[in-house]
């Protein structure tokens, strides 16, 4: 069984810093794009971060461009590092394994067919 397994998420003030984990089980995710997105209370899923099965290439969402870092293992762990967290950050991340060998990283999450089952982030004044 294929599984996604975030961890990290919590409670932080404005400007704090979070590490968020994703830990793959069930298939070897060295392969494979992986991605980070979030959902922030009532609003849809954005694209966050992503980065390609070597390492070697990442995308970033302009909003979180320049605080949050994505980087992997090269085996099944891929992180996110997140730092001078807004209030508008709040929201539950969730990571992504791409459905397409060495595919480069994308910020369509039609393209990503395992998901973990998000972890939530709260950033407070």
């Amino acid at each position: 069984q294929v599984q996604l397994v975030e961890s990290g998420g919590g409670l932080v003030q404005a400007g704090g810093s979070l590490r968020l984990s994703c830990a793959g089980s069930g298939r070897t995710f060295g392969t494979y794009a992986m991605g980070w997105f979030r959902q922030p209370p009532g609003k849809e899923r954005e694209f966050v971060a992503a980065i390609s099965a070597n390492g070697a290439s990442t995308d970033y969402a302009d909003s979180v461009k320049g605080r949050f870092t994505i980087s992997r293992d090269y085996k099944n762990t891929v992180d996110l590092q997140m730092s001078s967290l807004k209030i508008e950050d709040t929201a539950v991340y969730y990571c992504a394994a791409d459905s397409y060998i060495l595919r480069p990283p994308t910020r369509a999450d039609r393209t990503y067919n395992y998901w973990g089952q998000g972890t939530q982030v709260t950033v407070s004044s």
